[in-house]
């Protein structure tokens, strides 16, 4: 079932905060897009007009995604008579949001609009670096990130802008639709994974997906679908059409890593998949495919030492 998005479209839009994610969206072929204004049609900042957007909807379907983009200058436009029109729809989403029926996702700046609707007092979240002073400023009470590609907390995401709210949007495939769906999505808009320099790591099934070898993405591809299995690099290295010693080689100098450190680090995500499900470390151990609970903790050790 497609889940609906809500694009809040403002004059002075930046226009990529706007189409970067909707495009990824679309992509996936799993989410109805929506652009809704309290304006019938707005300027964006590249000069490109938005036509026909539809008024701010009274009440959303549960489970809809919400979604802020920024504006090119959030020091007077958020303080225009449309801005705050959203801003006092905002506040009356702040209940659903809450309680987990809507999903928020501010773009750039546009976390400045929605701490300002008080939507983000008591929330870590991030914004632009242009804008973080002054969201801390006029949002004392929310939790601001520096040097993030973007936030989690619980139904609330913020970007810092521009190409992260892409790099957002990839992530709430994942998160909504599964891993493979991001990367089919990333491969097809040709988009590097990106992390901020104090930014948690990615999913691991979304980490090393920065490079455009098709064998190795074919290999990874592999690896993916069936982490669980007992891996040898020749035969992931078949099913990519090239030779193990080739594999080896290749995975060095896109990824960084060996073939067997990149299965091992899938295998951590499903036993950690496990434990959050109930299961005991050593049931979930095995589920990843690991031969005991302590070959598990050796792995945790080796990417997770602290």
């Amino acid at each position: 079932m497609q889940r609906d998005v809500f694009f809040v479209t403002l004059p002075g839009a930046l226009a990529l905060d706007l189409t970067g994610p909707a495009e990824a969206l679309r992509l996936s072929g799993q989410f109805r897009l929506h652009y809704i204004s309290p304006l019938v049609e707005v300027e964006l900042t590249t000069g490109l007009v938005v036509s026909r957007l539809a008024p701010l909807p009274r009440q959303l379907p549960d489970g809809s995604i919400v979604v802020v983009p920024g504006v090119n200058n959030s020091q007077t436009q958020f303080d225009t008579p449309p801005a705050q029109e959203v801003r006092e729809w905002l506040s009356a989403q702040k209940e659903s949001i809450e309680l987990g029926r809507l999903q928020l996702v501010c773009i750039c700046s546009g976390s400045l609009l929605a701490g300002m609707a008080g939507l983000l007092d008591g929330y870590q979240c991030t914004s632009h670096h242009d804008v973080i002073a002054r969201l801390r400023t006029r949002v004392p009470a929310a939790l601001v990130k520096d040097n993030r590609i973007f936030v989690e907390d619980r139904h609330i995401l913020t970007s810092a802008g521009i190409t992260a709210g892409i790099d957002l949007a990839l992530y709430l495939i994942a998160q909504h639709l599964g891993p493979q769906a991001a990367l089919d999505v990333a491969r097809e808009m040709v988009v590097y994974f990106r992390r901020g320099g104090e930014d948690p790591q990615l999913s691991p099934w979304l980490q090393h997906r920065n490079h455009l070898h098709p064998a190795v993405h074919r290999a990874q591809n592999v690896i993916s679908a069936d982490p669980e299995s007992d891996w040898q690099v020749d035969d992931v290295a078949a099913k990519a059409h090239i030779s193990g010693r080739h594999l080896t080689r290749l995975f060095r100098q896109h990824l960084g890593i060996s073939v067997r450190d990149y299965h091992e680090q899938l295998r951590l995500a499903v036993a950690k998949q496990r434990i959050q499900q109930g299961l005991g470390q050593e049931k979930a151990a095995l589920a990843a495919g690991f031969s005991s609970g302590r070959q598990l903790r050796r792995a945790l050790l080796r990417w997770q030492p602290e």
